[in-house]
């Protein structure tokens, strides 16, 4: 039997980091790991041909893998916030920080992630340099935008984890750790001291973008026009707790997240544009359409991974060595984990992409025979095998994390998946030209209008229906892991028959 020692090497290591990220057995048992892994190694190396067969060195690599995965947990955790911070939690702080992140914008407030400059001291009334990250919930006026130098009084409090409406905790303090920010601040008073810091590039994409949505809503109201956003610039401006639900109902939600599927219906699009050019050139645009759409964006680490993992899925499109896309989507995930492996069960975005770039990529292929029944015209039969193969293999990861099991999410997507790509051209033009004049927009904007009207319309009717989806509120993370090992052992069990 042919091994890969690469595969087995970035398992373990994948594996050791979700198993630090819920268990904590202290340093010393990662050492005892890698002196075990180091025993066997010996072992095999001494005595293979006497006692041992050649199975001994995958266990000893795993073992040594899975410890490493462990330690390089631990290293990302030495980080838990700064003593200084931490020794005025509780009290009302006076500081000076950046605006580090485009203000999320929800239907009620704002969240602001701030990197501290300066704090001012209350015995001494002397602004000392300080530094760490701090998330704060502001109110929707005045607004701020990435870069702004802000002055903030109010009560710094430590990261805390919350109960959700489903009675499920969520893990509030790691899903932050993962980005660095360790500290949280509700409503404090907030004043505008200069704008026109923090990296110029991403000053820039951001007020680009944000021009483009003020040209596209002057044009087109709420809330398509916050669907429109979601769509083609991966703007955060709130739907509305109520239509954000209706979406998760619907099993469509995926469309306003930012994840390697999103994008990679964004860059299908554009090939098909151009499809009336030979193959490899249809390709290259669709990978710097991708490109395009994480720089215009803001180029974010989420934004990033998810693009990363869509121009995996074109590089499977265009060519059948599944082998190749296999170790690409392997070593990929590695160095993922290695600069941040706190992604791995800590954030959804990660998640959500690499489920749905493994389904794409493996299991499409696998299924597509079964939907001859659904005729070519518009795509549908694409869309229906894409849909199908990304919702089976996000579906536990889904009712893990938000725990709605839909039951409409296959017509629904089938019927609004197929006009995701022009209304995206659409509105794209409906802002570009705005900027030219916004008179000469309308047209664009009348029809991208009706569009979105229209898959606002079928999002609503579905999630009407009385059991169009279940909630599941304590769905466990083992039974996750289960399925997805069935899924890898199916999978593979496929892929040896052909």
């Amino acid at each position: 039997m042919r091994v890969n020692y690469l595969y087995i090497s970035i398992a373990g290591f994948a594996i050791g980091i979700l198993f630090r990220s819920f268990f904590d057995f202290g340093f010393s048992f990662s050492i005892f790991l890698i002196a075990l892994s180091s025993a066997l190694f010996f072992l095999y190396r001494v005595y293979y041909r006497k006692l041992f067969s050649a199975e001994i060195i995958i266990i000893a690599l795993f073992i040594l893998s899975f410890a490493l995965g462990i330690l390089r947990f631990d290293i990302a955790n030495l980080n838990k916030g700064n003593p200084a911070l931490d020794a005025i939690v509780g009290q009302e702080i006076d500081a000076y920080g950046i605006v580090a992140d485009e203000p999320d914008e929800r239907e009620n407030h704002t969240k602001l992630i701030i990197d501290f400059e300066n704090i001012i001291s209350p015995f001494s009334s002397s602004a000392n340099s300080i530094s760490g990250k701090a998330i704060i919930t502001a109110d929707i006026y005045p607004k701020f935008s990435y870069g702004d130098r802000i002055y903030i009084k109010g009560e710094l409090q430590k990261s805390k984890n919350f109960t959700g409406d489903d009675g499920k905790v969520f893990d509030y303090v790691s899903y932050l750790s993962k980005d660095g920010i360790f500290y949280q601040m509700f409503h404090p008073k907030i004043e505008l001291i200069e704008s026109g810091n923090g990296n110029i590039v991403k000053r820039v994409l951001f007020a680009f973008k944000n021009s483009f949505l003020e040209r596209v809503g002057r044009v087109i109201p709420d809330p398509q026009v916050s669907l429109l956003g979601g769509l083609v610039v991966g703007a955060k401006q709130s739907l509305g707790e109520k239509l954000q639900d209706d979406f998760r109902k619907t099993g469509i939600i995926h469309i306003v997240v930012l994840s390697g599927y999103n994008v990679t219906i964004v860059a299908e699009a554009i090939m098909r544009l151009f499809s009336f050019l030979p193959y490899i050139f249809g390709i290259s645009i669709g990978a710097l359409a991708i490109i395009f759409f994480a720089i215009m964006t803001g180029a974010s680490a989420t934004v990033v991974r998810a693009s990363i993992m869509a121009l995996l899925v074109l590089l499977a499109r265009s060519t059948s060595r599944t082998y190749a896309i296999t170790r690409a989507l392997f070593i990929t995930g590695f160095f993922m984990l290695l600069h941040n492996p706190k992604i791995l069960a800590f954030d959804s975005s990660f998640q959500l992409s690499f489920m749905a770039t493994v389904g794409l990529i493996y299991l499409a292929p696998k299924i597509e025979k079964y939907f001859h029944i659904i005729p070519t015209k518009f795509q549908l039969r694409e869309f229906a095998i894409a849909t199908v193969a990304t919702q089976i293999f996000v579906l536990p990861l889904i009712l893990y994390k938000m725990g709605t099991l839909s039951f409409v999410a296959l017509p629904v997507n089938l019927l609004i998946l197929v006009f995701i790509p022009i209304t995206m051209l659409l509105g794209f033009l409906t802002g570009m030209v705005g900027f030219v004049s916004i008179l000469l927009s309308f047209p664009f904007a009348f029809v991208t209008n009706m569009l979105l009207t229209y898959q606002l319309k079928v999002v609503d009717i579905f999630a009407s229906i009385p059991f169009a989806a279940i909630k599941i509120n304590h769905f466990p993370i083992w039974v996750a892991i289960l399925i997805y090992a069935i899924y890898g052992l199916f999978m593979w069990r496929l892929s040896a028959r052909s």
